[in-house]
């Protein structure tokens, strides 16, 4: 299970009190919850898949419902309810949404695997698809997504241990449209994101694998940049022809066995899985991609996203994406904006109920959120020790807001002098207003989206 990253500027949502915070150096705060590491899933990038073996945990309502409401008193403007598989426990987490919202929390999210999608011939599916529904909307919830792994349904549910699920899915959203609720298809980057029909130039475990330093083959970069063109164009047709009408992309999620050796992972960025409280990590090649397999990943991105933003809310910013191809292939970097993981935003493990600056900083534990004040935090971002979307994209996309309170002429200069980055950063902002920040409770706009319409390229 992936987390999902806070929205940006919601034309209906945003207020005053986040111009406030922003003016005093601070970003809308928000809170992951894993609320419980159980799962019924087989995947093979998470450590919590249903084969793996340790003491599994599940937080309690009666303990975090005052957690919750100290978040609230405190400026919390959004949290998130992962797993594990979150709709194990979907009574629990509706409950604690509803008293969420009543304590003023603006944005309150949660996912699944899918599961519940997979006996889709049964014949009240109709009606149990109808209860979630009803259930994640009354109880407050304003984002949901369902997680995808590929652009063919027999690569997902073989990965996911899941049969079935993507015709239930497919017969699902309907439904969920009927009720006001737009899921999001949520994209966990692998190397079966295309599907059969855009492999990677090597697969996983070949001598010559590309990016590989051993490899006795040359890492070609425009082949492999080609084939995540495709793969991201399979994906997001997919999702599309299945009903979605927003659409997230997780940036892979990959971990350490062992602390990297050689230039093939930068020494700030040595995280073991064994580090990372969060355990939806793998060393496994599904997501592990070298340095110069990411430069390439991330530049298929950004020049695929533009083609689709005019039929489909895609919850990924540019911008972030910009600073990331620039941090793997080369480039100016002045458009970066470290994470506020442990500032801002916060992880609160399913194990003791404890606040970490981030799924990946285990080894910093932060005790209780009821102990914590986050106002009297003087840290300074610093940390770009992971590619994970759930703090990095905010942080990027605030960055710039909060210089033109603070640092109004270093930004002038920053935006003055990389017209790359200024086109990036004010499309993003416009199209994330578009969007109404890809909220499932708001149905999408298809005349505000045209607006980004932008012909596929020719090669």
């Amino acid at each position: 299970m992936t987390t999902h990253a806070a929205p940006p500027f919601s034309s209906r949502r945003f207020c005053l009190s986040d111009l406030r915070r922003l003016a005093r150096g601070r970003i809308p705060g928000q809170v992951v919850i894993q609320y419980t590491d159980r799962c019924n899933a087989s995947c093979v990038q998470c450590g919590m898949r249903t084969g793996n073996r340790f003491t599994r945990s599940t937080l309690r309502p009666e303990f975090l419902a005052p957690q919750i409401e100290a978040m609230a008193a405190r400026g919390v403007a959004a949290i998130s309810f992962t797993g594990g598989e979150p709709l194990l426990c979907l009574d629990d987490i509706a409950a604690l949404a509803r008293r969420a919202r009543a304590a003023g929390i603006r944005y309150v999210r949660t996912g699944t695997n899918g599961f519940f999608f997979r006996d889709h011939e049964r014949p009240d599916f109709a009606a149990r698809v109808a209860h979630l529904a009803d259930t994640l909307l009354g109880s407050g919830f304003n984002a949901f997504w369902i997680s995808l792994d590929s652009a063919d349904a027999d690569l997902h549910e073989a990965n996911r241990g899941l049969p079935g699920v993507v015709r239930g899915i497919a017969k699902a959203l309907p439904i969920f449209h009927a009720h006001g609720l737009f899921p999001a298809a949520n994209l966990g980057i692998n190397r079966h994101t295309g599907g059969h029909g855009a492999p990677p130039p090597h697969a996983p475990g070949d001598p010559g694998q590309s990016g590989d330093p051993g490899s006795s083959l040359p890492f070609d970069a425009a082949a492999f940049q080609a084939s995540f063109r495709t793969a991201f164009r399979r994906f997001y047709t997919f999702v599309e022809s299945l009903g979605f009408t927003t659409v997230n992309a997780c940036y892979p999620m990959s971990a350490e066995e062992t602390p990297p050796d050689g230039d093939d992972v930068p020494e700030d960025a040595a995280i073991t899985a064994h580090e990372a409280v969060y355990a939806a990590t793998s060393a496994d090649d599904f997501i592990r991609f070298s340095r110069q397999e990411k430069a390439a990943l991330f530049a298929a991105l950004f020049e695929v996203i533009p083609e689709f933003r005019g039929r489909l809310r895609i919850f990924t910013p540019r911008s972030s994406l910009l600073s990331l191809l620039r941090r793997y292939g080369g480039g100016p970097q002045n458009g970066h904006y470290p994470c506020r993981g442990g500032i801002d935003f916060f992880f609160m493990d399913a194990a003791r109920g404890h606040i970490f600056p981030c799924g990946y900083r285990g080894g910093e534990d932060m005790g209780h959120f009821s102990d914590l004040n986050p106002s009297a935090i003087t840290t300074k971002p610093f940390c770009d020790r992971c590619d994970w979307e759930c703090f990095r994209d905010p942080s990027e996309m605030f960055g710039p807001v909060m210089d033109a309170f603070s640092r109004p002429l270093s930004l002038a200069k920053r935006l003055c002098t990389d017209a790359m980055y200024r086109r990036t950063w004010i499309e993003d902002m416009r199209y994330a207003l578009a969007c109404d920040g890809c909220s499932a409770v708001v149905a999408p706009n298809p005349a505000r989206l045209a607006r980004f319409a932008r012909p596929r390229p020719s090669v």
